[in-house]
């Protein structure tokens, strides 16, 4: 029984990592000539609460702290209900 439950634990901790399908993005020049340096971001979807640069969340590739609110996305929840010309 021990052995199945440390065999079951095991299969979970390795196919946790595979849920997670991060992008890397090549570096390019932007229309001004502004390099921006190459890095990762979460996988495109329909919510903006995984993002790491969301508030709380932690960026695993840099160790920075996500301090964007996304007021303006109606999938956060600090949604200001204004999704169009807000300020």
């Amino acid at each position: 029984m021990l052995i199945r439950f440390v065999l079951i634990l095991c299969i979970a901790f390795a196919t946790a990592g595979l849920a997670r399908a991060d992008e890397y993005v090549q570096g390019y020049y932007r229309s001004n000539g502004t390099y921006v340096q190459p890095y990762y971001r979460s996988s495109p979807n329909n919510t903006v609460q995984d993002n790491f640069s969301y508030k709380g969340n932690i960026d695993p590739y840099t160790g920075n702290v996500g301090t964007n609110y996304y007021r303006n996305n109606s999938t956060s929840q600090y949604f200001n209900g204004c999704t169009f010309n807000c300020e």
